[in-house]
Order: structure tokens, then C-alpha cells, then sequence
């Protein structure tokens, strides 16, 4: 193997847009908009830049030799030759890579530093500083399930605010095309997976990302194919409250993630603030009678509280579910540890809309309510649903990324009116509702065919509905085994919803 060029000391000591960045030499893995984005940061810095990957967007093949990059796309199950004649002296994986892949175990066994696009993103946050020559303040947000409904609503309520601010990382853009904005910005609001956290939790050195807020909405299993275990998942989450600088937001209604934040080592200062959907305590947000209150930014909080808005005003606007009223409450707590008013937020709210394919009333019809929930990838999302929507007709399967639903179909599930199981596989959840909700009418669409598979949903489902009832999509499990994304599996259930109505209503009014 060829000898690194630039010695480990001054790999460390490149914490600023404005140091020294000429002869590193890295490797960026992977060529997603992820590792675009570091690439084309690491080329402008004047490194020398090697994109390793197995298959490359015909874009940003094209724009890497503009920016100055080398391209080396094949197979990845063992380390390329050009990898190891490369040398580079840093590593930055996308998240796709977990922990285990021959690369990243490569990495680590070679002592070379491997970042993350986020920690790169860190280190040149200085590119672009507000007056006073302060760089933004960060706002991180991980959690199992609600993080982007709540990394958009803190961006909304900080604009409301007054402050610049957006949303990136695991949402869309990445951090780094935020940090090189010529205008900057007072804060990011960065949403981080666990595979993004687990690469930031390899920091070392004295500038490791300090936040000013951070946030655990909840957790339960998920991506464990990709971890390994449960324990190095919640780990990994884990790493978000980290040199938290003032507000270390948990959630009361899930034990783990204040245990996260009694065990994290943050900066002296930093408080504890815990949200619920029960009456708060003196350093907490939550309800009262209908009325979200604040009672951890005020003075008078022993005694006092000031309110947010009302879950009727949030019903208005389709935003009441106890699920998303919990990330409302996380996301003011995140907007007032920067100083927003509780007026600004509720303007915020009473503008925000929530994304597609996330508990999205698609139509009411004949008495029937059919709710597109395809963004439940994953068991404690879809329990949320359940939850807002009792008794539904459910709408369950897909890929289940090594979870196991038995726990969710004998809490939620033995109190559906029906279960229609989707998927390639199905096996595991008839199993589950055998064992656990023997009694639940359980239907299963075997067609293989993806246009199929949603006209079949909704012809079972318009079945066995009454006058009354919700027809739930919240697969509890990913899209790929039989559609593009879960916003195409959203899409089709919500086009066969409309294309069985239009048939009703036709019929009806033939003489």
C-alpha cells in the first residue's frame, strides 16, 4: 500500500474553510448528491479528489472532471487497486456504506480518518460568517420516526423568527451546499440519519461539531441490517446530544432518549428540556386542557406558561395526530432555544402544511376516509398512525429491513377492522397476525405486477369498509421490493383511491 502524503497532525488541524487544504488527498465513496457535494467542496479547497463507486448519476460523471475529481466506477465487494495507489489521507463515505463493508473496514484497519459529509461540512463552516464574524448556529434532529415533519417545522418557525435559516442533511441538500451559500445563514437545521450519525460519532480532535440544540424524537427498531444490532443503532442516535451547547431536547413519552441525554457529555450549561403530549413540567413543553404550552423559556416558569397554539387551531390545517403535535412541541422547543416568539411560531404553524404521503387524506367518500401514510417505513411510524386512526382498515407490508412487526400487529393491529397485507413477502406478517390477532379479517394481494398491486389493495378494501371507517396505507416496512420509493407506493395507492371513486360515481349515475 502506498504512504499517505500529508501527516495525521495536520489531517487534524484543517478545521477552517481558510486552512491549508492543497495535497490532501481523499477518497469520497460513493457518488450521490452526498458525494458530489464533497467532492465538488474538496476540489474548490484546491485536495485532490478520487471518487470511488459502483455506479454513477450520468451528471455527476460528467461534471467530475469539470471540477478537477478522478472517477473510478466498479464492483466495491473488495478494495480497488486504485483505492490503495491512491493513498488517500482521508476517507468520506457516503451513509450508504454501513460499517461492514469491505471499504469502511479497510479504512479503520488502515488508520486512516474517515468522515462523514456532515463533519467535513463542520470543519469549513467558516466559509461564510454572520456580522461578528460567528459562523451559523446548528440545530441537529435524528429520531426513528418524524424527523424531516420536524427539521421543516423548526426551519419554518425560526424564519418566522426573523432568522435565516433551512433545512438540510438527511432531508435533500446537503449541508455542505448550505455552508458554501455566499449569503450564509443565522442557523441549519440539519436532519441526520443514524447511518450520518454513526460516521460523526468517529470525531476526534479538539473541533468536534458542538450544536447549539439537539433532538432525539423517539426510537425503536429500524435499519438494523445496516448496524448490525439494536444497541449500535440506538448508539449511533445517541451521538446527536454530543457537545450539545444549550438545549438538549428529549422526549418524556420514550425513556431512551433522556437516558441519552444523561449520558451525553455536552457542554456545562446545556439543559435539559423535555416534550409530551401531558401537562409539562417547569422545564418541559407540552399540553394543557387542548392548549400547547411552553414552560422552559421564561422566566417565570416555576409558576407560569406561555402558549403556543391550540390542537384545535393544529386540526385546521390536518396537523392534530398525537404523532405530529409531539414533533410540533419538539420543534418549538429547538425554535425557542434560539429566542423565536411564541406568536412566530404559531404564525409558522398556521402556514405549515405537512409533506406528501404523510397521514395525507386523499379522499372521504360514501363514508369512508382513505389516508395515505406511505412515509410509515417502519413499525413505530406505523403504530402512530394506528394510533391516530383507531380501528382502520390497515394497509401493511413491504420490505421489512429486518424488524420484527410482531410486536406492532399484537399492540395496534388486533384493533383493525382488516389488514390487507402487500409485499413480495408477506409470510412474516400473516404470521404475526395468526399468532397475535387470529380474529382480524386478514386479506393478502399476491399480484406481482406493481401497477397491479394498489387497484387490488382498494378493491379489497372498498369491500370490507363501512360508512365511517379509515382506509390506513402504513406499510410498516420500505417500498423496494415492489416500488420505486414510498412516494411511489403513495402515489399509486392514491391514484387507484381516485380511479375506484370515479368508477362508484359513475356507475351511481348511470340511469
Amino acid at each position: 500500500m502506498a504512504v499517505p502524503s500529508m501527516s495525521a497532525e495536520r489531517v487534524a488541524s484543517l478545521t477552517s474553510w481558510y486552512a491549508d487544504w492543497r495535497g490532501l488527498k481523499v477518497a469520497v465513496l460513493g457518488l450521490s448528491v452526498t458525494g458530489f457535494s464533497a467532492a465538488d467542496t474538496l476540489a474548490e479547497l484546491g485536495a485532490q479528489v478520487l471518487v470511488v463507486t459502483e455506479k454513477a448519476d450520468p451528471e455527476y460523471a460528467r461534471l467530475l472532471p469539470v471540477i478537477g475529481a478522478e472517477l473510478h466506477v466498479g464492483p466495491l465487494d473488495a478494495v480497488p487497486a486504485v483505492l490503495t495507489d491512491f493513498a488517500p489521507d482521508v476517507v468520506i463515505a457516503s451513509p450508504g456504506f454501513p460499517p461492514s463493508h469491505p471499504l469502511i473496514v479497510w479504512a479503520r484497519e488502515s488508520g486512516i480518518p474517515l468522515w462523514g459529509d456532515v463533519e467535513l461540512a463542520w470543519r469549513v463552516r467558516d466559509k461564510v460568517v454572520r456580522p461578528g464574524g460567528r459562523p451559523a448556529d446548528w440545530i441537529l434532529i435524528t429520531g426513528t420516526n418524524g424527523k424531516t415533519t420536524t427539521t421543516r417545522l423548526t426551519a419554518e418557525m425560526l424564519v418566522a423568527g426573523g432568522l435565516r435559516a433551512v433545512p438540510v442533511g438527511n432531508i435533500g441538500t446537503p449541508v455542505l451546499d448550505a455552508v458554501r451559500d455566499p449569503n450564509g445563514f443565522d442557523a441549519l437545521v440539519v436532519e441526520l440519519s443514524s447511518h450520518q450519525l454513526w460516521y460523526l460519532n468517529l470525531q476526534t480532535g479538539p473541533d468536534a461539531l458542538s450544536p447549539h440544540a439537539a433532538v432525539c424524537l423517539n426510537l425503536a427498531d429500524d435499519h438494523l441490517e445496516w448496524h448490525g444490532s439494536f444497541a449500535a443503532y440506538r448508539d449511533a442516535k445517541a451521538g446527536v446530544y454530543a457537545r450539545t451547547r444549550v438545549a438538549c431536547v428529549y422526549n418524556k413519552a420514550d425513556l431512551v432518549t433522556r437516558e441519552m441525554v444523561e449520558e451525553a457529555e455536552v457542554i456545562e450549561g446545556a439543559r435539559a428540556i423535555g416534550f409530551d403530549l401531558g401537562v409539562p413540567g417547569p422545564s418541559d413543553l407540552g399540553l394543557v386542557d387542548g392548549i400547547l404550552v411552553d414552560r422552559a423559556f421564561l422566566e417565570e416558569r416555576a409558576t407560569s406558561a406561555l402558549e403556543l397554539t391550540t390542537v384545535a387551531d393544529l386540526a385546521e390545517h390536518g396537523l392534530a395526530a398525537p404523532h405530529v403535535v409531539s414533533n410540533i412541541l419538539a420543534a418549538a422547543a429547538l425554535a425557542r432555544s434560539l429566542g423565536v416568539a411564541p406568536s412566530d411560531i404559531h404564525d409558522a404553524l398556521d402556514r405549515f402544511r405537512l409533506d406528501p404521503h404523510r397521514i395525507q387524506v386523499i379522499a372521504a367518500h360514501r363514508g369512508v376516509t382513505w389516508v395515505d401514510d406511505s412515509k410509515a417505513t417502519n413499525p413505530h411510524a406505523a403504530g402512530s398512525s394506528l394510533a391516530a386512526y383507531p380501528g382502520a382498515v390497515w394497509v401493511v407490508g413491504g420490505l421489512l429491513k429486518g424488524v420484527d412487526v410482531a410486536d406492532l400487529v399484537r399492540s395496534r393491529g388486533a384493533a383493525t377492522r382488516a389488514a390487507i397485507v402487500i409485499g413480495t413477502d408477506r409470510g412474516e406478517i400473516v404470521a404475526a397476525f395468526e399468532r397475535h390477532a387470529p380474529t382480524v379479517p386478514l386479506f393478502e394481494v399476491d399480484h406481482t405486477e406493481t401497477e397491479d398491486v394498489m387497484a387490488r389493495v382498494v378493491e379489497l378494501a372498498a369491500d370490507v369498509a363501512r360508512d365511517g371507517d379509515t382506509v390506513l396505507l402504513a406499510p410498516a416496512a420500505a417500498s423496494f421490493d415492489q416500488f420505486a420509493s414510498y412516494a411511489d407506493r403513495g402515489e399509486r395507492f392514491a391514484e387507484a383511491v381516485r380511479a375506484w371513486i370515479a368508477d362508484q360515481d359513475e356507475e351511481t349515475d348511470r340511469p
